[in-house]
């Protein structure tokens, strides 16, 4: 093998390398997912009451995507309570994990939380209360323009520890987007 042959190779190993390590580092949560024309998805984070929440929107096309939002427990030991509890709580205990829209965006469907749901006992509470695994869970919602026009993702929820007790709910907290022909975009916070 001569010389130049084992340079090309040796430059195609490092770029197929290079090209395995982006990938790897979007599915294990790298950098947001550009969308098909190559422009980021449109996002944006705050953080409230010991959770930081991150929304996204992605895969946007033919007025249709979807919403994500990502709650992370800023302390260690720290779950949130799963989008299915009630609204008030079990026996006032808990906030459900909650994402809803309004104004020129829709939802076209249920959220639904990538994380599975376990059951825990609260001292002082008959039944028991479903919560998420400690640390973060990632939401999705369906979502739809309705028009051009302003927006708003109504968020909310509650961290607890069952070392540490819990945060003050957060209920309704908004964020505003506008929505046009090239999609939704966050207003700055």
């Amino acid at each position: 093998m001569n010389v130049s042959t084992q340079a090309r190779r040796s430059r195609t190993v490092r770029v197929a390398a290079a090209l395995l390590t982006l990938a790897a580092l979007s599915a294990c949560g790298g950098p947001p997912a550009a969308d098909p024309a190559g422009a980021a998805a449109p996002t944006t984070r705050f953080s409230e009451n010991g959770v930081t929440v991150t929304l996204s929107v992605s895969e946007w096309k033919a007025s249709e995507g979807t919403l994500t939002a990502v709650f992370t427990p800023e302390k260690k030991g720290f779950h949130l309570y799963s989008t299915e509890l009630p609204a008030t709580g079990i026996e006032g205990v808990g906030r459900p994990t909650a994402v809803a829209v309004s104004g020129a965006l829709k939802a076209k469907g249920a959220l639904k939380a990538a994380a599975d749901v376990r059951s825990i006992s609260v001292p002082g509470v008959d039944a028991q209360v479903p919560v998420y695994p400690d640390g973060p869970v990632t939401t999705t919602l369906p979502v739809r323009a309705d028009g051009n026009g302003e927006a708003t993702v109504l968020v909310g929820y509650a961290s607890c520890s069952t070392r540490d007790g819990c945060t003050i709910p957060v209920s309704d907290r908004p964020v505003r987007l506008r929505v046009s022909g090239d999609g939704p975009t966050f207003e700055a916070p």
